[in-house]
């Protein structure tokens, strides 16, 4: 096991030029020893201070635009874009199947975090309908209305 130790930098008061005085003093009070850990890819990174939120979810209020509209949704910044386009079927009426979302140009696929591709608070995702299944949904309506129509051809019995 290897222990890792940090050196502390401070500049001695004499180059800071206030002839003594507790500068330096003051530079070595704050924190104590730096804490190091280990990632899962094998990174050694300092470890973070700030441990208290974790425990509670991030939300965050992404901006979705479609063609005529924009919504304002609040999510969880670890949500995937798959959750994502379930709230969106609730506001739109489209199914998650026939929603195309992109984010920096890019189209999304439904188990990706919003947090690892860098969406952050008040950003814009663009949702699309799915042009395949927009004209299917568009042949479907047209059958349909043939067999509501009927037959050019009735038999009349007297």
């Amino acid at each position: 096991m290897i222990k890792l130790r940090s050196k502390r930098f401070s500049r001695s008061s004499s180059k800071l030029g206030n002839g003594g005085g507790n500068s330096g003093a003051a530079a070595t009070n704050g924190g104590g020893e730096i804490k190091w850990e280990l990632r899962p890819g094998g990174m050694l990174v300092q470890k973070r201070e700030n441990q208290e939120n974790s425990d509670e979810e991030v939300m965050i209020t992404v901006r979705v635009s479609t063609v005529s509209k924009w919504h304002d949704i609040s999510v969880q910044a670890t949500s995937t874009f798959g959750e994502l386009k379930i709230l969106l079927s609730l506001l739109t009426k489209l199914e998650p199947e026939e929603q195309r979302l992109l984010f920096k140009g890019k189209e999304r696929e439904d188990d990706e975090h919003l947090h690892m591709v860098g969406v952050k608070d008040k950003d814009k995702v663009l949702m699309l309908e799915d042009p395949a299944i927009k004209e299917k949904k568009k042949l479907l309506g047209l059958t349909r209305t043939r067999v509501t129509i009927g037959s050019p051809y009735h038999t009349i019995s007297v």
